[in-house]
């Protein structure tokens, strides 16, 4: 197939770039490497360095006629969503409208879409833990609101112009690759000061919980979605992706400094706007329509993870 990987330097779309060049698809990647990497992704793989709702990105993406398009780009950081809502929304709202805009109007291809969403964003605190995705949508910060806008275009699109669409709603996703400076996922943060042996710094109580996904995983649901509908078997819906676990910060960082074998101390810091208390997402009716299941347990996880970060810190 030829597929299309917007973010596909980042962490979690570099990883999927990795997975569909080994599958031996036809790849584009379009990135503006505002958070990614070109060292994230073989030479071999073309990169259309820009903004995926540029001009010149639609142009080329329009060119390639792809078969699936796989959105991973996005702006992530919950408080710089709250901090700078208008930016938020012009990446996370406004460039996918213009997006599936020129797709819907290019009657030679349909490809099938897979939008990277959120699922820790996404239904806010709730008591219905492990969360389902028929569960009232209430975010607590601009960042999982305007995922949730995206997700309702790509909706809208399948609706009146037949974009069949995929939307896999993430857990918290870990792993290699992940950046742990800027706004970069607690796990990545910690790996490094572990292994440093500097303080790690918790923002409320430590009991907050979250769903911690392996990277690895993430991408075998989505080259599973993939492969449904290169088999005419297509998954229109949305889909969460997590482990359905809920686990404390504060835990995670004694499993950590554990595996790091570490002398790091743990601080704590005042709360963030937009932070959830709990977070776990059942992830069920995926395993129902394309047979996925997370096989990486939390332990091993980390324990690949800070093992790369080691290795990281070498070179």
């Amino acid at each position: 197939m030829k597929i299309v990987i917007t973010g596909g330097a980042g962490f979690i779309g570099s990883h999927i770039t990795d997975r569909m060049q080994a599958e031996g698809h036809e790849l584009l990647v379009v990135d503006d490497l505002s958070s990614g990497f070109r060292e994230n992704i073989p030479a071999s793989v073309p990169l259309v360095e820009d903004s995926f709702a540029s001009d010149n990105a639609l142009q080329q993406i329009s060119v390639f006629q792809p078969d699936v398009v796989i959105h991973a780009a996005a702006q992530i950081s919950v408080r710089k969503s709250m901090e700078d809502p208008a930016f938020d929304a012009e990446v996370n709202v406004k460039s996918i409208l213009k997006m599936l805009n020129v797709l819907q109007s290019q009657q030679s291809i349909r490809p099938h879409l897979v939008f990277i969403s959120t699922g820790g964003a996404m239904y806010g605190d709730t008591d219905q833990v492990p969360t389902a995705e028929s569960a009232p949508i209430l975010p607590e910060s601009l960042y999982g609101l305007h995922k949730r806008f995206g997700e309702l275009y790509f909706d809208f699109y399948y609706r009146v112009s037949g974009l069949p669409y995929t939307v896999l709603r993430l857990g918290n996703v870990y792993g290699p690759r992940q950046n742990p400076h800027g706004e970069a996922g607690v796990v990545a943060i910690f790996s490094e000061k572990l292994l440093r042996g500097e303080p790690c710094t918790i923002f409320g109580d430590g009991l907050q919980t979250r769903d911690f996904v392996y990277v690895g995983d993430v991408v075998e649901a989505v080259a599973l979605t993939t492969a449904a509908a290169a088999s005419g078997n297509a998954k229109i819906g949305t889909y969460n992706v997590g482990t359905g676990e809920e686990v404390t910060v504060k835990h995670l960082f004694e499993l950590m400094k554990e595996t790091a074998g570490s002398s790091s101390e743990l601080v704590f810091a005042p709360g963030r706007p937009g932070e959830q208390k709990r977070s776990a997402i059942d992830a069920s009716a995926i395993a129902s329509a394309i047979n996925w299941n997370p096989r990486e347990s939390l332990p091993s996880g980390i324990k690949l993870t800070i093992e790369w970060f080691g290795e990281r810190g070498k070179n």
